[in-house]
């Protein structure tokens, strides 16, 4: 990737949105980050100008930073006009886009990206988006050797890095994996932002779609080991967390299946059946102490087998609890995911997938330091328990 010529790093792409506010604010904490030698280049980019100064300035209130607004780009562009994008991508490293629905608006902005040698980050919930951006621009990316990565934020670091650090953490081969989300609130209770709300509704709503991407791919099947994991009834209960459960609809399930597929073809890792599972929406999102008094738990129980035992006749006798556990999901969790993550691919060039390309988290960050970044920022990953049966 392009760093010495390009005039800023990092680009926040819908900076005035909802979200993009957020992601905003983080990139400001990261400018002037104790551990920077020297302060990081970055812009904000959108249609108004007016409106990306007013987030600017209340960024700048919240964090107690009164000259943000003149260290910060202000790039004007807008999604109907490619030209304008062209320019945005052509002054930026890596571009984090936070305008969606992503089916809607996602595809100009990656085409300007590839097409002008910028890497690309977002915050994508949304299967359909996520695995067409695959089929029609990997090569292209690859070609350019720039790296589009969706899905970078709540959506779906948390689960897709989770199983991951879950088989690290195993002493042997990891088979199977369940995984239970649960979300925690504050006396006022849950909210997320109505736009949050309908880029997840067009996630759901675009399955048939997905199936005919999927059926166009003529994927050759992933062999599992080890025994399949018991399908669960729509309301399962879960002994191991005493509470019942029911199915996640949203795009992890598909992130962390195409992960598995990339790290079995292109590193001869082992994949494994993965089961996950789920434990108020307004027009002004939630407040600040709904956001404040909100955080997530993630618990991975994973099984597989010690070195050198036989997945032929035996069961598996490995089991691993593993947890992720952070802040706010939407508006705390996502911007520090996706801010990491970006700044993973500004650091960690050589533990990358050696090509660009079109890549899910767990594919392009495996082997960097993505994890012990989250780990400091308070997206925290630990082991509870391992034992062998």
């Amino acid at each position: 990737m392009a760093t010495q010529q390009r005039s800023f790093q990092l680009v926040v792409f819908g900076a005035s949105g909802f979200t993009g506010q957020f992601v905003t604010e983080e990139v400001a904490r990261e400018q002037v980050a104790p551990e920077r030698s020297s302060r990081l280049p970055w812009a904000v980019a959108g249609r108004s100008r007016e409106k990306l100064l007013r987030v600017l300035e209340r960024a700048a209130l919240k964090l107690g930073r009164p000259t943000l607004s003149s260290e910060v780009g202000i790039i004007i562009c807008d999604i109907t006009n490619p030209a304008s994008l062209d320019e945005m991508a052509k002054q930026a490293t890596v571009v984090l886009n936070c305008v969606g629905p992503y089916r809607f608006y996602g595809e100009p902005v990656v085409k300007a990206c590839i097409e002008n040698g910028t890497s690309y980050i977002d915050i994508c919930g949304e299967p359909e988006f996520l695995e067409l951006m695959y089929w029609k621009y990997h090569k292209k990316a690859a070609e350019k050797g720039v790296y589009i990565i969706g899905s970078s934020g709540f959506d779906t670091i948390p689960a897709d890095l989770g199983v991951i650090y879950t088989r690290n953490k195993m002493n042997g081969t990891l088979t199977a994996v369940e995984s239970y989300l649960t979300l925690h609130s504050g006396p006022e209770g849950l909210c997320i932002h109505d736009g949050t709300w309908k880029s997840a509704i067009y996630g759901f709503a675009s399955q048939s779609s997905l199936r005919k991407v999927r059926n166009s791919s003529n994927l050759k099947p992933v062999l599992f080991i080890g025994p399949k994991l018991k399908k669960r009834w729509l309301v399962s209960y879960c002994r191991e967390l005493s509470t019942y459960s029911i199915p996640f609809m949203g795009a992890d399930r598909s992130v962390v299946k195409r992960t598995q597929r990339y790290l079995h073809e292109m590193l001869e890792e082992s994949p494994f059946p993965w089961l996950f599972s789920f434990g108020y929406f307004s027009k002004q999102g939630p407040t600040q102490k709904q956001i404040d008094d909100s955080s997530f738990t993630m618990t991975f129980f994973g099984q597989g087998y010690t070195q050198g035992l036989s997945t032929d006749k035996n069961k598996p006798n490995i089991r691993i609890c593993t947890q992720v556990k952070g802040p706010e999901a939407a508006y705390v969790a996502t911007p520090i995911a996706m801010v990491q993550a970006a700044l993973t691919l500004l650091n960690d060039a050589s533990d990358l997938p050696k090509a660009g390309g079109v890549f899910t988290p767990g594919a392009a960050f495996s082997r960097t330091k993505l994890i012990d970044r989250l780990n400091q920022h308070g997206i925290e990953f630990s082991v509870i328990s391992s034992s062998e049966v």
